[in-house]
């Protein structure tokens, strides 16, 4: 009994110098192959994601969109030039009549009563050139001129919403495979020991050294190590596809992560200073701020319908019985047109208002809303921060207790109860200590993105 206590104490103390010292990925690892692989440090991910993810390429299609749209908007501007070639036969006496003096062929003949009341068909071909010039068309061209710049910065701040949520998500993703190569090492070393070991006991049995007992718990014990190497291995694939997918890759790409989850305290301003920060820096609040001006821009717009349309015209035309002969002519002149009555005019206004207002309200709304988020990010990380520090002395408790229990355990003075028990504890301390720091890792980085900030990832990967 004694010699199999020992056994299960080596078993506990291999498991428990895993944790401390987890081992890193192999080419037995289920994530990528060190022969097809290469090393991905964090800022290197950042780079891939900006470079690949379809999220970023739509931002940049929504910006050459609304670059068209000005484009479109800027030549309302311009003069329009438009050619036209028709051909019309008829024998209306109006057209006929009009036509022969287009044509420069009317003469004496053409006064006759019988043929102006019941002319033969004529052929007439036009040939003409037509140019309109806007002088005032009711701030309309300069309405979408500006909505349209205006777009263009909505378009940016999009991008940058974009690429700040692709640093988080990346940020995310490339901790969460360093934490489950560290579950994994844990689990595979614990399974390999326990199965060695398990091995030793059983000769025992054979020999008649311990009871069945001993031999049916060091098997349940060693299925039990099975089951989380499995779920571990399965979750280290799920990690990396997960980082693929952050980085806009096929899930399937081979990647090798380096780093690691150390002792490390980013530095905290105030919470003042983060909504400060937030409010200046947020790209959706500028956006929202971008929607209120292109709202006041459009309720100019409306307001320009109450004035009147100026334009500047002029006409060159040829006309002939066939395309190769005929009479020119020419016409320059000016039009002012004015809406006297048009009630339609004053609903587009109303709802320019109306559209203003919401736009106003949806961005006090952001703001009530950034600074919930600024606030509640701070509180995490200040919670996240005690508690690594918390969960590092516990570590250093559980470390203790073992030592004392081990002790205590080889002079017969406990049971091997306590030494399994210190053991566990010793375990679960080290993971919480894991996953503590990852939560204050994406903690810090969830606080960044609240306050606008998360233009890089070099306070991370320092």
């Amino acid at each position: 009994m004694k010699d199999l206590q020992l056994l299960t104490i080596k078993i506990l103390l291999g498991l428990v110098v895993t944790v401390c010292f987890p081992y890193p990925a192999d080419s037995s690892s289920p994530g990528p192959k060190s022969g097809e692989s290469q090393e991905l440090t964090l800022p290197l991910a950042v780079d891939l994601a900006l470079r690949n993810h379809p999220l970023l390429r739509a931002a940049q299609s929504s910006r050459d969109v609304v670059d068209a749209q000005l484009e479109e908007a800027k030549g309302s501007r311009w003069p329009t030039l438009q050619f036209s070639e028709t051909f019309t036969r008829s024998n209306n006496p109006v057209f006929v009549f009009g036509s022969l003096l287009e044509q420069g062929r009317f003469g004496p003949s053409n006064f006759e009563i019988g043929a102006l009341n019941s002319p033969d068909s004529l052929n007439n071909f036009r040939t003409a050139l037509n140019l309109r010039i806007p002088i005032f068309d009711q701030l309309e061209s300069v309405t979408r001129i500006d909505q349209a710049r205006i777009g263009q910065e909505q378009a940016e701040h999009q991008k940058e919403m974009v690429r700040q949520q692709l640093r988080l998500e990346v940020i995310r993703a490339y901790y969460g495979v360093i934490v489950a190569q560290n579950k994994r090492g844990v689990a595979e070393e614990a399974a390999k020991l326990a199965e060695a070991d398990g091995k030793r006991i059983r000769d025992l049995f054979n020999t008649g050294l311990v009871v069945q007992s001993d031999l049916l718990s060091a098997e349940v014990q060693i299925a039990e190590f099975r089951q989380q190497q499995i779920q571990a291995d399965g979750d280290l694939i799920t990690a990396y596809a997960a980082l693929n997918t952050a980085l806009g890759l096929p899930v399937s790409a081979a990647h090798r992560v380096s780093g690691g989850l150390e002792e490390r305290t980013f530095p905290l301003a105030e919470q003042e200073e983060f909504l400060r920060l937030a409010l200046l820096h947020r790209p959706d609040y500028a956006r929202a701020a971008t929607g209120v001006r292109s709202s006041e821009k459009k309720v100019r717009g409306a307001w320009g319908q109450y004035l009147p349309r100026v334009d500047i015209f002029s006409s060159y035309g040829i006309s002939g019985k066939d395309l190769v002969s005929g009479s020119s002519d020419y016409a320059i002149g000016a039009g002012l047109t004015y809406n006297i009555f048009e009630l339609g005019r004053e609903g587009r206004l109303d709802q320019a208002r109306a559209a203003r207002s919401v736009a106003v309200a949806e961005q006090d709304h952001l703001a009530n809303q950034i600074r919930f988020e600024v606030t509640r990010a701070y509180q995490q990380v200040l919670s996240a921060r005690e508690r690594v520090k918390v969960a590092a002395g516990a570590v250093e408790q559980a470390q203790e207790v073992m030592r004392i229990v081990r002790d205590r355990y080889q002079t017969g003075l406990t049971t091997i109860t306590e030494v399994l028990r210190a053991q566990t504890a010793l375990v679960r301390t080290r993971l919480n200590l894991l996953f503590s720091r990852y939560e204050y890792f994406i903690g810090y980085a969830n606080l960044l993105i609240a306050a606008g900030r998360l233009t890089d990832v070099q306070p991370f990967a320092s």
